[in-house]
């Protein structure tokens, strides 16, 4: 039986209408991130890799178990069939909030394998298969077009989804606007749009990031470290306002923190933070004032000063600043997709190191 932990900042933060997630599968700390609130957590194959490689002990006798099923399978389907017992695991996890909220909460977020990012059909096939592991499944897809256009298409079957690898407020609104596309033809079809969930990741961290490295490539003196962690910020308070005025019918999501103020600076309703465990096990006790900050607004000073220092940053803070074409060649998604690559390839060459000893 699970029991709820004393008061602090998490449970001060939902009391204001926002919600988190658990930004990892692993059941362990997930099981421990319900008792504090968590409605949901999310995997990619960095994650999954992760998990494993830090819990060999539990996790490579699964392996060896999964590799006896079919002699036959090779390291990948192997892999593959670890991250779906990971998945029914940890969603299983989950479907008490999910039940006890008729479906509004307690997903677990799955993504497709990157290899594939670029190829629609092969994603679409695939993100079939993992939402059939579960009913509180959302489908993870990338922010690009091939990737809206697989959003669309689960959103009109009845599949949830949330659209990741996303840096800028132009990806943000076209993510939601593909979104709003699949819950009308699902809406078409008969159904009621109102009990799918879908969510549009802004990897707050990864701004910083881009951004640092741009700087480094032109021999810059380093960056102040607040705009630094600010710019993120900026852009999600500036997609946030967008979504609210716009109506669309997709939760804004925070992911990919850096520092304390990425998560204590965009709290408010109609907002999810997917928080990693090692964060939020931190931001839970740590000596703030929590209130609503996501209407707080860009300071239009800094933000100024970080465009002149940075002209690159419009491309992520301006709503037309990337458009849909530029989308996929966008240096932060070309890194992130080949991040998330490598993982994915690390996993499945620690499975096949494995599988049959």
């Amino acid at each position: 039986m699970q029991t709820k932990a004393k008061a602090g900042n998490l449970q001060a933060m939902t009391a204001l209408g926002a919600e988190w997630w658990n930004d990892s599968c692993d059941p362990d700390h997930l099981a421990e991130a319900v008792t504090q609130g968590a409605t949901g957590a999310t995997s990619n194959p960095v994650i999954v890799e992760t998990v494993v490689s830090s819990n060999l002990e539990r996790w490579l006798p699964a392996v060896r178990e999964l590799a006896t099923r079919d002699p036959s399978a090779s390291a990948e389907e192997v892999t593959w069939e670890l991250i779906h017992e990971m998945g029914r695991r940890s969603a299983e996890i989950l479907r008490p909030e999910y039940e006890a909220s008729n479906g509004a909460r307690g997903y677990l977020s799955l993504q497709v394998n990157p290899e594939n990012s670029e190829d629609e059909e092969t994603m679409f096939k695939q993100a079939g298969e993992l939402a059939a592991l579960a009913p509180n499944i959302a489908i993870k897809v990338p922010s690009t077009p091939p990737g809206f256009a697989v959003a669309e298409r689960l959103l009109a079957r009845g599949i949830s989804v949330n659209t990741t690898v996303s840096f800028s407020v132009g990806q943000a609104v076209a993510a939601a606007e593909a979104i709003d596309r699949g819950l009308a033809a699902y809406a078409k079809a008969g159904n009621d749009p109102a009990t799918l969930h879908p969510y549009v990741t802004i990897m707050v961290g990864r701004v910083g990031d881009y951004l640092n490295r741009v700087a480094e490539s032109r021999s810059m003196d380093p960056i102040n470290t607040d705009l630094i962690v600010m710019s993120g910020v900026w852009v999600f308070r500036r997609a946030a306002r967008i979504f609210q005025e716009r109506g669309f019918g997709s939760t804004l999501l925070a992911a990919a923190y850096r520092h304390e103020l990425q998560w204590s600076q965009i709290i408010g309703p109609n907002v999810l933070q997917s928080i990693p465990y090692g964060f939020w096990t931190k931001f839970q006790n740590a000596p703030c004032t929590i209130r609503e900050t996501i209407q707080d607004g860009e300071d239009n000073e800094r933000v100024q000063e970080l465009r002149e220092l940075l002209p690159e940053y419009d491309l992520v803070y301006q709503v037309n600043g990337l458009t849909s074409d530029a989308f996929e060649s966008f240096e932060a998604t070309r890194v992130t997709v080949k991040q998330f690559r490598e993982g994915y390839r690390k996993l499945v060459g620690l499975v096949a190191e494995n599988m049959n000893r």
